[in-house]
């Protein structure tokens, strides 16, 4: 049996519907709310019903229609003559109810069947006008914290290939938006690339976009919040601007022509973005740049307006060039969103944390007070400059910039601090998070997360704070006897409970000593978990707070690494490297006369990764071809390697055209 049975069997479901006019010149004529329930349900069968509540002038005549979110088929009605065709239904009075006075309300009701699901249906129209439902609309910045948190579908709608799995990711199920919804998510970013789906006139492809509606209508029928945007067409023709301004603004102007049309019958919970991570080339400068994504902000503010129905008072996310947080970069989109006079409008930008921590470069190993500042200075920014104001704002991604290549770039307990961190400070800033997901966290074919610690630490930081330390790993030299070990807590407004191993809780005094944020691990309780001393994680501690998750603490055991001579090329060298249950952190590169060598060469300290990376398992330290690429031909190297354990080892290597050499002395 699947999820969306589960969810629905047995369950009697109610609708309130508030229903509001598409139009103002509407307004006079029609307006009503729906209440829309399921009185019964069974395997196969509901019995429904519905009441028309009319808010607008008296009607003599009426008809009511929607459309099946999950398949359901109406069977036999009462009150009203129904009919059904493709998924549409229409109620049309029964003669002796064809009048509705203002304010009154008439009833029908009617049996039906679903298979999958039976969710309630997502918008209602009364006599040809769509109307928006789902309760009271909500101020935009009642709409925009109701999103909290949020979620990108990355990596697969916004795909540049053919299909949606050309990037590696499975195709989208009804499943996944129900697990989604299950992980306590309340909103889906739906990032989108039209470019490869565009026909003659800049005309999508009906398929592709009947398959984007789809899986806005599964989110939206998971009762999910769901923003729609254009997203790499922005690196890909979009910032051919200014050159090419008159065609981009032309096909940009047609896409979202066609989108306003094919989403017009959804209700608010669907908002549009104007589009993805703004950016240009050639221009004369940062001037110019901020007009043009200004001039496509404002065209597509009036594409959406001007069509009119739900589209009228749809919420839509302007963001600022680059989706930078920059002040610079802020202030123009502030003065664009107040010049609109628009309520129903929302400020977006991204964040990935501070560069050097972001991707491990420049000595950036650690959560540190620069890194924390930065967080703190950003959300401050965004918050004083649109919040303050009345400007609802999304961080549309958010991440680190480490993650496009794998979550191991960062080090796990600097990674979950961040993560931490960053929860607990949208929330005091009232900024709305969605974590930018390309399949690495949520793995999309199991179901589950592919690390569960720091899913963990990201959805406590929506509703609490966490205890954390200066470190996750406890060191201990095999070569040397055990000493008593301390760490400094992060207690972040909690207070420190208790220190478990598993499931053993060890005892204050003999095992450990808390004063104040200081937690001292004692002589005898390292010996015993340590045990035989092999190399590598002997133990795992958790320190457990009167909130929030625990904090995991690894007993290590570790000795010097050891390092080889080797020999190889520029586009495969490798250090034979005993480790020896260290870990490494970063890497320096400097030339004998003391500059530095290797790409970002205004740093000593070489990108994670992208430059040099361990392999634990076959025992190799990897030197790769970015990082020969920018050394100087038969000129010594010295590379120092620094361990998570504090050590420090020195190694050597002379590129001689595409031949490399290492040596340790």
């Amino acid at each position: 049996m699947n999820g969306s049975r589960r969810a629905v069997l047995g369950a009697v479901m109610a609708l309130v519907a508030t229903v509001v006019p598409a139009t103002a010149s509407a307004a006079a004529e029609t307006g009503c709310e729906i209440t829309y329930s399921t009185t019964g349900q069974w395997q196969g069968g509901f019995v429904a019903e519905v009441a028309v509540t009319n808010r607008g002038a008296a009607l003599d005549g009426w008809k009511l229609s929607w459309d099946w979110p999950s398949g359901q088929q109406t069977g036999h009605g009462w009150n009203a003559k129904i009919t059904e065709s493709d998924q549409q239904v229409t109620a049309e009075n029964a003669g002796h109810n064809a009048k509705i006075a203002t304010n009154a309300t008439v009833k029908f009701g009617f049996n039906g069947t679903w298979e999958e699901a039976n969710t309630a249906p997502l918008s209602f129209s009364l006599n040809g006008v769509t109307c928006v439902h789902g309760g009271p609309r909500l101020s935009a910045t009642q709409h925009t914290a109701a999103m909290q948190p949020g979620w990108n579908l990355g990596n697969t709608l916004d795909s540049t290939g053919s299909d949606e799995t050309s990037w590696g990711n499975p195709r989208i199920t009804e499943a996944l938006l129900d697990n989604v919804k299950a992980q306590g998510f309340k909103s889906v970013r739906l990032p989108v690339t039209w470019s490869a789906h565009l026909g003659p006139d800049h005309v999508i492809e009906p398929a592709y976009l009947a398959r984007v509606k789809e899986v806005v209508r599964w989110a939206l029928a998971r009762d999910l919040y769901v923003m729609v945007n254009i997203h790499h067409d922005s690196w890909q023709w979009i910032w051919t601007m200014p050159a090419e301004h008159d065609d981009v603004l032309a096909r940009f102007n047609a896409i979202w022509t066609q989108l306003t049309g094919a989403f017009a019958e959804f209700g608010p919970k669907l908002t549009f973005e104007s589009w993805n991570e703004p950016q240009f080339t050639g221009s004369t400068g940062k001037p110019q740049e901020i007009a043009l994504n200004s001039e496509l902000n404002a065209s597509f503010h009036d594409i959406v307006r001007r069509s009119g129905g739900n589209n009228a008072t749809r919420l839509l996310v302007l963001p600022t060039l680059h989706t930078s947080s920059e002040q610079g970069y802020i202030d123009p989109l502030v003065e664009q969103i107040r010049g609109f006079a628009d309520p129903n409008l929302i400020a977006t930008v991204h964040y990935y944390g501070y560069w050097p921590f972001s991707v491990n470069v420049a000595g950036g190993t650690r959560y540190d007070a620069t890194a924390q500042k930065d967080l703190t200075d950003m959300f401050d920014r965004v918050h004083d400059s649109f919040v303050a104001r009345g400007i609802p704002v999304i961080i549309g991604e958010y991440g680190l910039l480490g993650f496009d290549r794998h979550t191991g770039t960062i080090e796990q307990g600097e990674k979950l601090k961040f993560f931490e961190h960053l929860g607990y400070y949208a929330r005091t800033k009232k900024v709305t998070t969605m974590l930018w997901d390309n399949g690495q966290h949520l793995n999309r074919t199991s179901g589950q997360w592919n690390d569960p610690e720091l899913y963990a630490q990201i959805r406590s930081s929506w509703t609490t704070r966490s205890g954390t330390a200066y470190t996750d790993q406890v060191f201990s030299e095999k070569s040397s006897p055990i000493t008593a070990k301390t760490i400094a807590l992060n207690l972040n407004g909690t207070k420190f409970t208790d220190l478990y191993h598993g499931s053993t809780k060890l005892t204050r005094g003999r095992d450990y000593t808390i004063a104040g944020d200081q937690l001292t691990l004692t002589v005898s309780a390292l010996t015993r978990l340590s045990g035989s001393r092999g190399y590598g994680t002997n133990a795992v501690l958790t320190a457990r707070f009167s909130q929030g998750v625990p904090w995991r603490l690894h007993v290590i055991t570790y000795d010097t690494p050891v390092l080889s001579n080797a020999s190889g090329t520029t586009e495969k060298f490798e250090i034979p490297t005993v480790f020896r249950g260290d870990q490494l952190a970063t890497m320096e590169a400097k030339y004998d006369d003391g500059t530095n060598a290797g790409p970002n060469d205004w740093t000593s300290f070489k990108e994670y990764d992208r430059t040099f990376l361990p392999n634990y398992t076959d025992g190799r330290t990897i030197l790769t071809p970015d990082f020969f690429a920018a050394v100087r031909e038969n000129a010594r190297v010295t590379l120092t390697f620094h361990y998570w354990s504090g050590l420090k080892v020195t190694y050597f290597v002379v590129r001689s055209g595409s031949s490399v050499t290492g040596t340790t002395a």
